[in-house]
Parts: C-alpha cells; sequence; structure tokens
C-alpha cells in the first residue's frame, strides 16, 4: 500500500466508547513512520495506530481536547516476511481491560508503557469523526506516512469490544493462528466495514454499505496471491550488502543507485522440490564497469558473500547467476557463456530450481536457453549445477538472488507466483500444473512457486 490510502467519510457512530478494528498486514520495511488506521475529525477529536521508526506500536486517542490514551508497545515487529494479525478494540465503559491490543491472537497490551490510560466511560476520539474522508485506512489523517505493505481483511465494528477470536482461530494441527475468511460477527454497527476481503476490493462486504476510495500518490492497489494463508516470497531488505536500494510493492521490486557492488537475497530458501520465478528487467540498462549489458545479475545464492569481492564474475562466488550478457557463473567461474541476446527493457528472464537434483534453469521471454529443459530431472538437460565455496558458511538451502555491477542504476521486479511484475499484471498467464501462483510463461510440469504452500506440495 506503499503511496496508496483508502478513505471514507464516516457517518452517525452507533457508540462514542465502544470499537473494534481487525486487520492481517506483512510490513515491507522496517524503522519507518507508518499509520495503519487514522480517525480524524479535528486536531480535538482523532485516534490511530502507528509503527513508528522505532518499529514499536503506537496508539493515541484525543476526545473534546483531552488526551484518552497514549501507549506505545514494548515489543517491535520486524520480520518482512510474515503475515501477522492485529485486533485494536476498546470499551471504556468496562471496569477492566478496557483497552485490547492483539498479534496473532495474543492480547499484549500489558506489553505496553502506557502514557494516559484510558479512564471508564469516557469518550473516545477514534469515534468521534465524521468529517469528510476523515477515516482513513493505511495512512495518517492528511493521506501521508502511508504504511508500506500488505494488509487482508480489514474490519472496522462500530459499537463492540470484540476479542481477535472474531477474526482468527487456532490452527488444531500446526498450532498456528489462522486467518478467518467469514468473521463471527453479530453486528458492524452504522460506520463498521470489512474489506480488502478478496485481493483489491475496497467493496464493503459487512452489508452496510460503507465503501471506501482509494487515494494518495500511487492512488490504485495491487492484488497479490501472497496473503496469510499462503506466504510467497519476495525481497529480503534485511540481507543486502550495501544499502543503495529502494524496495517496492511488498518487496518484490528493486531499484540499485549504487557506486558499489551490491547484492540482495530473498526470504524463502529451497531445501528440496522444484520452483519458478520469473525477473522483468524494467529500466534501460545503464552503463557500469563492464559495460550496459552486465550490470545486472539474477539466480540463486547457497552463502552470503562478505565482501563486493566476492562478486560472480570474478570472486570466489556461491552463486549460480547469469547477468544481462548471458554469462553463468557458479563459485567465481564461468560455466555458461552466450546464453541470449537482445536484453533490454521489458525482458523477463525465467528460472528453474530444481533442489531434488541440484540443477539450475535460466530462460528469457518464453523460451529456455541452453536447449534447457526443467523436466529433465538428473539428467539436467541445459542446466547448470551451482557449487559453494569451501572457504565460507553455507546457510543451507540455496535462495533466489539479485545483483548489479559496479556504478550501475538499474531497476528490477520479480513474479514469485503472486501475478505482478510491480504493478503491471501478467498479460496473459501461463500454465500452472501446481496450481500456486501466477506466472507470465508456462511452469514446467512439476515446479511450483515458492511460497508456503509451494514448499509443503
Amino acid at each position: 500500500m506503499a503511496g496508496t490510502n483508502l478513505y471514507r467519510t464516516p457517518t452517525a457512530r452507533t457508540n462514542n466508547q465502544k470499537f473494534t478494528y481487525s486487520c492481517w498486514f506483512k510490513k515491507s520495511t522496517t524503522g519507518t513512520d507508518e499509520y495503519f488506521v487514522t480517525n480524524y475529525e479535528s486536531g480535538n477529536n482523532f485516534g490511530y495506530i502507528n509503527n513508528g521508526n522505532t518499529d514499536k506500536f503506537v496508539i493515541y486517542d484525543k476526545a473534546g481536547g483531552t488526551e484518552r490514551l497514549q501507549a506505545e508497545s514494548n515489543f517491535v515487529i520486524r520480520d518482512t516476511n510474515a503475515w501477522y494479525h492485529l485486533v485494536y478494540s476498546v470499551d471504556s465503559t468496562a471496569s477492566s481491560n478496557r483497552v485490547k491490543f492483539y498479534i496473532n491472537g495474543v492480547d499484549r497490551f500489558s506489553d505496553f508503557t502506557v502514557a494516559t490510560a484510558m479512564a471508564q466511560n469516557s469518550s473516545v476520539g477514534f469515534q468521534q469523526g465524521t468529517t469528510s474522508n476523515g477515516f482513513r485506512v493505511g495512512s495518517q489523517q492528511t493521506g501521508s506516512a502511508t504504511f508500506n505493505g500488505l494488509m487482508s481483511h480489514v474490519n472496522f465494528v462500530d459499537g463492540l469490544q470484540l476479542d481477535a477470536s472474531a477474526f482468527g482461530e487456532t490452527d488444531s494441527t500446526t498450532g498456528e493462528w489462522k486467518i478467518k475468511t467469514s468473521p463471527t460477527v453479530s453486528e458492524y454497527g452504522n460506520n463498521g466495514f470489512f474489506i480488502l476481503k478478496d485481493g483489491n476490493s475496497v467493496t464493503d462486504q459487512s452489508g452496510k454499505g460503507n465503501n471506501f476510495g482509494i487515494g494518495g500518490s500511487v492512488g490504485s492497489l495491487t492484488k497479490t496471491e501472497d496473503c496469510p494463508s499462503n506466504v510467497f516470497n519476495t525481497l529480503n531488505p534485511l540481507d543486502n550488502y550495501y544499502s543503495n536500494y529502494t524496495y517496492a510493492q511488498g518487496n518484490t521490486a528493486v531499484s540499485s543507485t549504487s557506486s558499489n557492488r551490491t547484492y540482495v537475497t530473498s526470504t524463502l530458501g529451497m531445501p528440496s522440490g522444484k520452483y519458478y520465478w520469473e525477473c522483468k528487467l524494467d529500466s534501460t540498462l545503464n552503463s557500469g564497469t563492464g559495460g550496459a549489458s552486465t550490470s545486472v545479475y539474477v539466480g540463486i545464492t547457497g552463502q552470503t558473500p562478505i565482501s563486493p569481492s566476492q562478486f560472480p564474475s570474478d570472486g570466489t562466488c556461491f552463486n549460480c547467476v547469469m547477468n544481462t550478457n548471458g554469462q553463468v557463473y557458479s563459485n567465481g567461474s564461468t560455466i555458461g557463456s552466450a546464453m541470449g541476446s537482445g536484453w533490454s527493457n521489458s525482458t523477463i528472464v525465467m528460472m528453474a530450481y530444481d533442489a531434488d537434483n541440484n540443477k539450475m534453469y535460466f530462460g528469457k521471454d518464453g523460451t529456455w536457453l541452453n536447449s534447457g529443459d526443467p523436466t529433465s530431472g538428473s539428467t539436467g538437460t541445459g542446466a547448470f549445477t551451482p557449487t559453494t565455496s569451501a572457504s565460507a558458511t553455507p546457510i543451507g538451502v540455496y535462495m533466489p538472488q539479485w545483483g548489479v555491477d559496479w556504478n550501475a542504476s538499474y531497476v528490477s521486479s520479480f513474479n514469485f507466483g503472486n501475478g505482478y511484475f510491480g504493478t503491471t499484471a501478467v498479460s496473459s498467464a501461463g500454465t500452472n500444473a501446481s496450481g500456486n501462483g501466477i506466472f507470465e510463461y508456462d511452469v514446467p510440469t512439476g515446479y511450483t512457486a515458492l511460497s508456503t504452500k509451494g514448499l509443503n506440495l
């Protein structure tokens, strides 16, 4: 939702002392000031949930010019690969537990430092708003400080304090907290709503007709297959060399402006099975030390470089990667040359890794390079075999990687199965025998998307 916010104008509230807000979210950044939700009437009447630049939650409420609640969590949220469930509910008429704040089904409000406690029977600022577009999901009241990540199944209940069990439940097999696609809510109240149930839908599913508009600098929502019940692989902003990166679209798009060799890995590894993903070259290739066509590298890594000298083309490297000159490298050695030509803006690189046989395949715009056949198994027709450096510590599994060479400014977007390159949907989805993920080109038989569901197929 980076650069995007959702808004509506509230009507007369059902109750100015009770409400419940619930959402599932996945962060894309850390150390960034982000707002989950704001209801703003005026400087004297408003409330919000914020995840600040310390990655701690802040909840604030003010009504009638009087501060009703101010609290900051003693815990942080920093996992950019995990979906979380947040429930914030208030009942100021209660004799105790007037404020509840659940993370994944557990009330964590006791883990907050409370500067101002909610007094009994006080009015609530979060329930005062009737100002035009005063209710915003994913930003503060001005539409700035947007939430940089994914949101799903956002509920607001006007007039009731509910527990997390209304929106989620514990899986009897895994013990994990999982989503209830149909919340057990008896009545949403005048201002209640249920949005983002089906991907990018801002149409209220509660029956109240409280639909939202879409605003912000982007002004659109991007649907993704990534959801609380199936977490897809993304790039990992916590695992990169140098910091000259900008991430977007839920960490599926990346740009670099570094004068150094840089890399970024992803969040999920491939211990076994067969996986497919795509990378679109999104910007005109810029000149680097090796020339315009040698700037970008895509592939896999099994260990983390400790210095730029371990870059694929000239160091003791442990990747199996291909650059945009069609050169394939593994462990500092060239293992394939001239794998395609005509690399340009909009080129889509196809990648398939057979973890069961340790074979890596590269393709370009619908054609497997080196006459590759990802379904050939141990034969590995047209495949490349990645190797690791004996001098470095393996991370245990191979995972997707992206990098740029010296003085390269470049943008790429990945489709790990979410059906989009950045904000652009695939032009015509290819076949996928596993039924997991949406891709531009046909997925080889037996391969699947790198996701939690894919890892368990």
